[in-house]
């Protein structure tokens, strides 16, 4: 089967096409004949030698935890999927999954049924992106509705479906984005939106309950100046940092870092959201398989509006 794999770290011109053994179910798991696969930030970081790469180990490997397909096999003691269901989902993470190959194996359990009204590009958009925001809301802070939630890098993957899973639950939803980007978050659901690159958030923002910081740096120490005593920051890029945990517990405020996990009980549930309409996908633009390096190009330029996919087969 073809594959992309790489054999050192570096930029995107490291990534190339290679033929491997088409990988077969161990008991437990599904064979998945890939369609399209998601990009995303760690995909360029493991890519150059950060992100995952610490985990995954020197190169080579096949990068890929975004995916959506159809199941070809079943392995032994699987019974929740069957050769032939279509299926989206973020396998294996944070290990290697090898989403950017034409088959791939994992875990029945870290699928689910892919939405039924949007098609395989879009449904690899969806997985680490929105599971990230949805275990951050709901797993990690319990977000109420109600109460007021600041999301950084809003217009981004995880941003936009983070603002809208705080709104479908009724919070009150400030993010941080470029302009040009203004409206169509208001669209999907934020209630205030500020231009990062004019203002400065503390200025004009508080009282929050959660901040999500999607940056990371010293954005998150900043952060903890608009939190309501008690509130929490949730730092995905960075973790937490001695110098924010000092400027949590100055402020009176938590500070809690986050890795995102499978889920497919969660996968279910978003793809229920997205198929009543009350979740919507943004992908940026859907690259052909012999033009990946192009797509980590682009997701390494910071200006992705939502997700870019790459389509592996038809």
């Amino acid at each position: 089967m073809r594959a992309i794999s790489q054999n050192e770290f570096g930029g995107p011109e490291v990534l190339q096409e290679i033929d491997v053994p088409r990988p077969e179910p161990l008991p437990t798991e599904v064979l998945v004949r890939v369609v399209s696969a998601g990009i995303n930030p760690v995909d360029a970081k493991t890519r150059a030698g950060g992100g995952m790469a610490g985990l995954l180990g020197e190169p080579p490997f096949i990068l890929g935890w975004d995916v959506s397909g159809v199941v070809e096999a079943v392995g032994f003691g699987v019974h929740t999927l069957k050769p032939g269901d279509e299926v989206y989902g973020m396998p294996r993470f944070p290990h290697q999954a090898g989403g950017f190959a034409e088959y791939a194996t994992a875990p029945s359990r870290h699928f689910a049924l892919k939405p039924s009204t949007v098609d395989h590009d879009t449904a690899a958009a969806v997985p680490l992106a929105a599971l990230t925001a949805w275990q951050i809301l709901h797993d990690a802070v319990h977000i109420e509705a109600g109460q007021r939630v600041l999301i950084h890098a809003a217009g981004g993957g995880v941003g936009h479906f983070a603002v809208q899973f705080a709104k479908a639950v009724g919070a009150h939803v400030t993010g941080t984005a470029s302009a040009g980007r203004h409206d169509w978050l208001r669209e999907i659901g934020a209630d205030e939106v500020i231009d990062y690159r004019t203002t400065r958030f503390e200025d004009v923002t508080g009282d929050q309950d959660v901040v999500v910081d999607l940056i990371g740096g010293d954005n998150a120490i900043r952060s903890t100046g608009v939190l309501k005593p008690g509130g929490t920051v949730v730092a995905v890029p960075s973790g937490v940092s001695d110098e924010l945990a000092a400027a949590a517990e100055a402020r009176g405020v938590t500070a809690i870092d986050f890795l995102v996990e499978p889920d497919g009980h969660a996968l279910a549930e978003i793809a229920r959201l997205i198929d009543a309409g009350q979740v919507r996908v943004e992908v940026e633009r859907v690259f052909p398989f012999d033009d990946i390096r192009a797509a980590h190009e682009r997701q390494e330029s910071g200006r992705v509006q939502g997700k870019l996919v790459v389509r592996i087969s038809t």
